[in-house]
């Protein structure tokens, strides 16, 4: 195909756009509401997931040996913990070094200092491999013979294995919604203009244009729709998370929660944007044209 035929249809698509104002822009208010909303709800996603990464390597669950074993017999019990197929490692911890590790935490409180360590029990600090499968781990040790008592924090496990998995869920409905929304008004806003047009079509076909010629334009507005909807969306969507993540780091009560800085998410969050754009934009360009070809 011709140089010259490219710009006609670059020129035709723009046109188009412009052609129906209030109804391109809400073409593209729509894309950018529908990328906006699914980007949110991904990158929400994202960070559960790091979060998640995050509790595995620092989460213990602290499993507190029989007082009535002797040391030697307590560290014994380790090849019995690391047999468990959750656990990715059980490190002894005596009484004498649980008690070096209490003072060493709270320096400031003298009446800890001069405790007897014969108060405390020898323990093993246990990390785990998948903290969805926490709680049956923690069944599994406690069952083991020789530990009394588990301590495990599943509450804060369990809330972010929650929000995880929510947010996944949701990702998943609203792109599929979405999308068919975005397409759904980007191909009647096409339609207007090949309604309009439909004279014009009618006479190209008659004198011998082919479906690639007359359907380019609409193409080419399409894609405008689309890229320029992903343009938009992406910009908002990076002063929103930049918005939502400084007010996370400036919360005491947040500290707990890391946010992935946007700067390490930008390229492929762009290209994500872009092609879901596009697909939106060109998908409901042809979905159309299609029936005024049909002749």
């Amino acid at each position: 195909m011709a140089k010259h035929d490219f710009r006609y249809f670059f020129h035709e698509g723009v046109s188009n756009m412009f052609s129906h104002g209030f109804m391109s822009f809400a073409a593209i208010g729509i894309t950018v509401a529908c990328l906006l909303i699914m980007g949110t709800f991904t990158l929400v996603t994202v960070n559960a997931n790091e979060l998640l990464k995050d509790l595995e390597q620092e989460n213990e669950i602290l499993a507190y040996v029989d007082e009535s074993y002797t040391q030697e017999q307590a560290r014994g019990l380790q090849a019995a913990l690391t047999a468990i197929p959750n656990v990715a490692s059980a490190t002894f911890v005596s009484k004498e070094q649980a008690m070096e590790n209490f003072t060493e935490q709270y320096p400031d409180e003298a009446l800890f200092q001069d405790l007897d360590p014969e108060i405390l029990r020898d323990r093993y600090a246990i990390k785990i491999a998948d903290l969805e499968q926490q709680s049956s781990t923690v069944r599994q040790v406690e069952a083991v013979t020789g530990i009394v008592k588990v301590n495990a924090y599943e509450e804060v496990a369990g809330g972010f294995i929650t929000v995880r998995n929510v947010a996944t869920v949701v990702c998943v409905a609203l792109i599929a919604i979405l999308f068919v929304v975005s397409v759904f008004i980007i191909s009647n806003t096409i339609k207007l203009a090949t309604f309009d047009r439909r004279e014009e079509i009618a006479i190209m076909r008659m004198v011998g244009a082919t479906n690639g010629f007359i359907r380019w334009p609409f193409v080419y507005e399409g894609f405008m729709f689309g890229f320029l909807g992903a343009a938009v969306a992406f910009f908002m969507q990076w002063g929103l998370y930049g918005a939502v993540a400084r007010g996370v780091d400036s919360n005491d009560t947040l500290q707990l929660i890391h946010i992935i800085p946007f700067t390490q998410m930008w390229i492929p969050v762009a290209i994500t944007f872009a092609a879901a754009g596009i697909v939106i934009g060109v998908g409901g360009s042809l979905s159309a044209i299609r029936k005024f070809l049909q002749v």
